[in-house]
């Protein structure tokens, strides 16, 4: 039973909020469900810090990846207090003076942001890679790179007017057409795996 339960609700709760797009009548039913999946997911959330907190925790207390591991638990902890902080003070954790914001803006919004200049270098090295000519497909693709990058800056524009136009072509037309194809392959990725997981073929629920 402790399998079967969770499998039949999922069945359930699924199909119901499929149907509900075609049969007004489940309409109410399925708001119910999703204010419970919202419910539910607050909850998942908070277990998961609190995993995370205990991994962590835990590990400083024996001696393992003590430095990163404190600095996550002591960075969780000023956050969390500087957000009790600001909603006693000002009532809202996001006023725009409040400590919590000057944590959000000074201290995350810049590592987000080195974090996210570190992969240029990663997304530079994986071009070096493919734009290697040792087929006609990376040839194509290393001379449509060389046009778009070339076409995008004022130097294309002054070795040729029609660059820029050229690379704007390329951009719209077959590029576009690439996107689209490999969104049409996650879209049914998507479907495939949730029909896996409606039908209970797949359970990452019950792991």
């Amino acid at each position: 039973m402790r399998k079967e339960v969770p499998l039949l609700i999922t069945i359930l709760t699924a199909f119901i909020v499929i149907l509900a797009f075609f049969l007004t009548p489940l309409a109410q039913t399925q708001q119910i469900l999703l204010r419970w999946y919202a419910i539910i997911g607050g909850f998942a959330m908070f277990v998961g810090v609190w995993n995370l907190l205990k991994k962590h925790v835990f590990q400083v207390s024996r001696g393992k990846n003590t430095f990163y591991s404190l600095v996550l638990v002591l960075g969780f902890f000023m956050t969390f207090a500087f957000g009790i902080y600001s909603i006693v003070k000002y009532k809202d954790a996001f006023y725009i003076n409040s400590p919590f914001m000057f944590n959000f803006n000074y201290v995350l919004a810049p590592l987000q942001s080195t974090m996210f200049s570190l992969l240029a270098f990663f997304m530079a090295s994986a071009a070096f890679r493919a734009f290697r000519i040792r087929r006609l497909e990376a040839a194509l693709l290393l001379f449509a790179a060389s046009i778009v990058m070339l076409g995008r800056v004022p130097a294309g524009y002054a070795l040729w007017h029609k660059l820029p136009l050229i690379a704007e072509w390329i951009m719209k037309i077959p590029s576009m057409a690439v996107q689209r194809g490999i969104g049409i392959g996650i879209t049914l990725g998507a479907v495939g795996m949730s029909l896996r997981i409606i039908l209970g073929i797949e359970r990452p629920y019950l792991r």
